[in-house]
């Protein structure tokens, strides 16, 4: 039961990272994709119906947690309790800046609604990938199996870390060019015209950084944590993982280039 419970949280995980990314990748590239109201609105439109939704995987994946893995959920919740504060804050401002906007006459105002929904949907990908860098840099439990985390300390993993150091930072901006590209691929899908044009140059810009960004972040990883290559050579199948990591990079690269955005979507 304990394996079934941690693969259904992990399936809920990824389904977050997957569906709702796009979302957090079009808030994230909002204001460069679009530049007038008109666009913007085109842009709003084009996730208003499943951006909601989709965050319902992140709240089943909590909810999973506290039932299933309750000394985990209070470990993460205390260690993590800053980071987690702002991560819910810019779930808020993220909701407010969308659902305020269509409600927003004076410029001004919609110009602040646009602003708080674009920051909002790229630093969450920051702080997302953050976490998972913390997850995979190990943090550093007593015997209680509690911890608590600043958000830095020197900026260095070590015996002393914070959320944020050089390797995690790594992980988020890494986090932040995959959700972006995947953002801009699905409004090469959605949208015509200066918006389409812009978010195929985004795309193609995105499919040459992040097999860059995942090389860098390969090799932080094997500097920070070096028994990550140990559960490989234990179980060689694992190697299909990354496998298809680099199959997808190579697949969407090539589909960006030739125009073929379904495809580089699914990538």
């Amino acid at each position: 039961m304990t394996t079934l419970w941690f693969l259904l949280v992990a399936i809920m995980l990824v389904a977050y990272i997957v569906f709702d990314g796009f979302d957090l990748g079009v808030g994230a590239i909002y204001k460069l994709a679009a530049r007038t109201p008109e666009e913007r609105a085109a842009v709003r439109r084009s996730i208003g119906p499943i951006w909601d939704a989709n965050e319902v995987w992140l709240l089943a994946a909590g909810g999973t947690l506290y039932f299933a893995f309750p000394e985990l959920y209070a470990s993460s919740f205390s260690g993590f309790y800053l980071p987690l504060m702002l991560v819910l804050w810019l779930l808020i401002g993220r909701a407010l800046g969308l659902e305020l906007r269509s409600h927003a006459d004076d410029p001004l105002l919609g110009e602040v609604c646009d602003t708080i929904f674009m920051l909002s949907s790229l630093l969450l990908p920051v702080f997302l990938g953050a976490a998972l860098g913390n997850v995979i840099r190990g943090v550093p439990l007593d015997g209680d199996a509690t911890f608590f985390l600043p958000l830095w300390t020197d900026f260095r993993p070590g015996p002393h870390p914070g959320v944020l150091d050089w390797y995690t930072v790594i992980c988020g901006v890494v986090a932040l060019i995959a959700i972006a590209t995947h953002g801009a691929n699905y409004l090469t899908l959605r949208t015509t015209g200066e918006v389409n044009r812009r978010a195929r140059g985004i795309a193609r810009a995105g499919s040459l950084l992040l097999p860059v960004g995942t090389a860098v972040s390969l090799a932080a990883t094997i500097a920070v944590r070096p028994t990550v290559l140990e559960n490989f050579r234990a179980h060689p199948a694992g190697f299909l993982i990354p496998a298809a990591v680099v199959a997808s990079l190579v697949v969407m690269a090539l589909a960006a280039r030739r125009g073929r955005e379904r495809t580089a979507f699914a990538a």
